[in-house]
């Protein structure tokens, strides 16, 4: 099969080892406590043990493991669970962190639920849908999740400042589920979107979560480079602040199916 787009290659995911990805990553917009919901929903075994891949901090895997009997949470970057160990419900003893490749990581299938929250495209999908397809139950289920801040009034000039100060000059738009469908990786057996979900954050704040994405990292970017992208977002959302705070919004997606291996 062709190769994935340029700008998911490893060296642009090695980023999330950054010290300084880590460290801004709770700078990130948070997830609608709806797809908790819909995750919960999609389980039908009991007990229900799940796997998350690319689990970052736990931003699924440690609510998750407050409503099930067992979570896996795997993850490249050890600095990401590191900190997820010290975040509210990091030490639970139903979850079990491992720092590692998801296509390598020792599993303890069988799985009732596999969960990759923003994640999978940073996978090589040809070695990785074809392990969750063997680790999930027969009726369980793979579910890739995202969630984003819905597009602000000032979302049209911030892709062009994002694209030019970027340090991954590769990126192309593509579809996740598009390219897993048609390499015959995945079978989508349903989708969710959530209702948007408001919450606010401060100026300083939604700046730096910028820095806890690829491309971003300031540990990559120039000093001047960082700080002429920090100026220029200042500028474009700072007369929309409301006492120092912006008002955002999220929704998540959830599209949950089968993974397989092709042409089977």
């Amino acid at each position: 099969m062709d190769d994935k787009p340029h700008h998911l290659q490893p060296q642009y995911a090695a980023q999330f080892h950054d010290a300084s990805v880590v460290a801004a990553y709770g700078y990130r917009p948070p997830a609608p406590d709806e797809v908790l919901t819909v995750l919960l929903g999609l389980m039908r075994e009991n007990p229900a043990h799940v796997l998350d891949i690319g689990c970052g901090r736990g931003e699924l895997a440690r609510p998750l493991a407050a409503c099930v009997s067992r979570v896996d949470a795997v993850d490249w970057s050890p600095g990401m669970i590191a900190m997820g160990k010290q975040l509210p419900g990091g030490d639970r003893t139903n979850l079990h962190w491992a720092a590692g490749k998801a296509e390598e990581a020792p599993l303890a299938p069988p799985y009732a639920l596999v969960t990759a929250g923003q994640s999978l495209h940073w996978m090589d999908w040809d070695v990785i849908l074809p392990r969750i397809a063997t680790a999930l139950t027969p009726n369980g289920f793979l579910a890739i999740v995202g969630w984003e801040v819905v597009a602000p009034p000032w979302h049209r000039a911030l892709h062009p400042l994002i694209q030019r100060l970027s340090t991954n000059q590769d990126y192309q738009p593509y579809d996740l589920i598009e390219e897993l469908t048609r390499r015959q990786l995945f079978t989508v057996s349903g989708r969710y979107e959530t209702a948007p979900t408001p919450f606010r954050q401060p100026v300083d704040d939604y700046i730096e979560s910028f820095h806890a994405r690829n491309g971003l990292s300031r540990d990559r970017m120039t000093p001047v480079a960082a700080a002429a992208f920090d100026r220029e977002v200042r500028a474009l959302c700072a007369p929309f602040a409301e006492n120092g705070q912006l008002a955002l919004m999220t929704v998540g997606e959830i599209i949950w199916g089968r993974p397989q291996t092709p042409n089977t």
